[in-house]
């Protein structure tokens, strides 16, 4: 069962409405297709070795449910703000995919509400651990891991990028 989540911010009039994968329309699934596009040109690096353009054209085959994934949405005002997805590693282990928030958001805390869902998911689907991977020069998002208690751990997948780090937290 997915519930979607409504926040309403009376001092400034806004509605933030978080929906997940089940939910999603097309008009939803094009927009989370957009926002992979956004953060991956904001990355600046060729993220092929991931299977990148594959994930982008299968969304529901890789992050839905029925594989043990999910996704988010997270909408402000009706604008697509930022995005989050889950995808099973194994029985016990997740990792945490595309968490990314539209530079125009950023200052509204939305990272932080993003990975507090899709951890909260992650533990409702049973999961034991939740594996993540970035890049040392993402300084915002290593803060952002780190208060929520992700610990650097090995390597779990390939990621040819010398500046990867591998982050893990226990559910």
């Amino acid at each position: 069962m997915t519930v979607t989540s409504s926040f309403i911010n009376d001092t400034k009039n806004e509605t933030i409405i978080e929906r997940r994968i089940n939910d999603f329309g097309k008009k939803d699934l094009d927009q989370l297709r957009e926002l992979f596009l956004e953060y991956s040109k904001e990355l600046g690096i060729d993220l092929s070795f991931q299977g990148f353009q594959e994930e982008c054209d299968n969304i529901l085959s890789k992050y839905s449910p029925a594989v043990g994934g999910d996704a988010i949405l997270l909408y402000d005002c009706a604008e697509a703000a930022g995005c989050v997805a889950l995808r099973k590693i194994d029985h016990d282990t997740c990792e945490m995919k595309r968490l990314y928030v539209r530079n125009k958001f950023r200052s509204k805390k939305f990272g932080f509400q993003l990975a507090s869902s899709i951890i909260k998911i992650a533990k409702e689907l049973g999961y034991k651990s939740l594996k993540l991977d970035t890049l040392s020069s993402m300084t915002s998002a290593v803060r952002l891991y780190k208060s929520l208690g992700f610990c650097a751990t090995d390597p779990y997948i390939y990621n040819p990028i010398e500046t990867a780090e591998f982050y893990k937290l226990k559910l």
